[in-house]
């Protein structure tokens, strides 16, 4: 046999280390090319890392919890008999030819979500073998499938090996047959606004238990403390800054500090757009697609930028580069901490396709499945903090952009129209600026335009 070290890659986002969070396999398993060896941490995401060699594991060369730099050797694999390891630059080439390659139809023994994935972008360079540019592989965490072909066969090795693991199968909800919770879950779901009709069930017995109704629910209600924890036993707790704490706390203090921030506020009379998010949410066109007041202001950012690119550019020592495209960047709130992943392209959807994209994007960042490429190359965003009862706050700008726009919530106030006060749905926007590229008149420009479309959905129209 031939013994072959797999050294810690850079899976796509320039980063320098990263985190080993939970092996996959231990010395002695039998593994196959494409099998889930580890789950790392990086700056951002969390990446499930597929092996480029079928064999044996010798060895698990760094431990769980441990931060180490790319190129660390961190597992020892003796390949099989007559299968020698390939030398490095045949595995990228490996690796860029099977990103490139359509993916095979799943095979699973249980029911699992279809999902295709899309096409590598161009001047993409080599990635991991299974791993793709825009890839999903086997997540046991979440119970999705993604696109390529060998993952679920070994997620059922992996269940054999584990019978809790495999008694939490994801059971389909059937037409007409009346759903299994109970009475705190159907409490629960009531208090978040669930439909259990909808909620997939993981329970044993195809039962939805707490953890589905709160991966079901609205992000906002999701990331509110459902219930009071007791005080911790100890006095102190410390955590260490690594992985994406660290890559937070350093991305938030280049922003604040290098670029001059100003921000701007406008109160908003939101009612046209509550009105129309109404009729969308009735309309047959949208059946099955989640509608909320961000996929206006999303749309709302996408015309404003139109008519006013500065907004949407990127700030050099040597030049401003104005972006002619939207790359709409998301702020989400997760149990990992934040980030920004961005919808691609977004200037060339339709209002659907929009939505879509919004939905998928949170379902993702919230199941921890968000790649790295998902959070790259972003343009401008927006922060949503009304989903937490907040009105409006400074944001600080997402590094490599000069734009962020806040959301506050949406309620009812008192408003004065025509002369007489009357209750109407009001919410503030937010917005700062690096403003060594948007001047004040630019940036009003843009808040004012934003804020129109709030008022007056029917401008999209135009």
């Amino acid at each position: 046999m031939t013994s072959s070290l797999f050294h810690l890659p850079d899976v796509g986002e320039g980063l320098t280390e990263a985190e080993i969070v939970a092996w996959k396999v231990a010395p002695g398993d039998t593994i196959a090319i494409n099998q889930v060896l580890v789950e790392i941490e990086t700056a951002k995401s969390l990446v499930e890392l597929p092996s480029p060699f079928a064999g044996t594991v010798e060895g698990i060369l760094v431990s769980e919890g441990t931060t180490v730099d790319v190129g660390t050797p961190i597992i020892s694999v003796a390949a099989t008999d007559g299968e020698e390891a390939p030398p490095p630059h045949e595995v990228l080439e490996q690796e860029a030819a099977a990103a490139a390659a359509p993916a095979a139809a799943p095979v699973a023994a249980a029911p699992v979500e279809e999902a295709s994935a899309p096409p590598a972008p161009s001047g993409s360079g080599a990635v991991l073998v299974g791993y793709g540019i825009k890839g999903h592989v086997t997540s046991r965490r979440s119970g999705r499938t993604g696109a390529r072909a060998a993952i679920p066969a070994i997620g059922e090795a992996v269940d054999a090996r584990r019978p809790a693991e495999r008694a939490a199968r994801v059971h389909q909800p059937i037409p007409g047959v009346p759903v299994i919770a109970k009475p705190p879950i159907r409490k629960l779901a009531k208090d978040l606004g669930v439909d259990l009709n909808e909620v997939t069930p993981t329970g044993v017995i195809g039962d939805i238990t707490r953890e589905d109704v709160i991966r079901h629910a609205d992000q906002a209600k999701v990331f509110h403390n459902i219930e009071t924890p007791q005080w911790a036993p100890v006095r102190e707790e410390r955590i260490a800054v690594k992985g994406m704490r660290k890559q937070i706390a350093k991305a938030m203090v280049t922003s604040a500090f290098t670029a001059p921030h100003v921000s701007l506020f406008v109160d908003v009379d939101a009612t046209r757009t509550m009105e129309y998010v109404k009729r969308l949410k009735t309309s047959t066109d949208f059946t099955g697609v989640k509608i909320s007041p961000l996929l206006i202001m999303a749309k709302a950012i996408i015309w404003a930028v139109q008519r006013n690119p500065m907004v949407n550019s990127a700030f050099t020592e040597k030049e401003i580069i104005v972006r002619n495209y939207v790359n709409l960047g998301i702020a989400a709130a997760t149990p990992r901490g934040l980030i920004v992943p961005n919808i691609k392209d977004a200037q060339d959807m339709s209002m659907r396709t929009l939505a879509g994209a919004l939905e998928q994007l949170t379902l993702t960042a919230r199941e921890g499945r968000t790649s790295p490429a998902d959070m790259a190359d972003g343009t401008i965003t927006i922060t949503n903090i009304g989903v937490f009862g907040m009105d409006t706050g400074t944001p600080i700008l997402n590094p490599g952009e000069v734009g962020i726009v806040a959301l506050g919530t949406i309620k009812q106030k008192p408003w004065v129209v025509d002369g007489e006060v009357r209750p109407r749905f009001v919410t503030t926007v937010g917005a700062s600026f690096d403003h060594r590229v948007v001047d004040g008149d630019v940036a009003s420009r843009f808040v004012a335009d934003v804020a129109s479309i709030l008022e007056e959905p029917a401008l999209l129209l135009d």
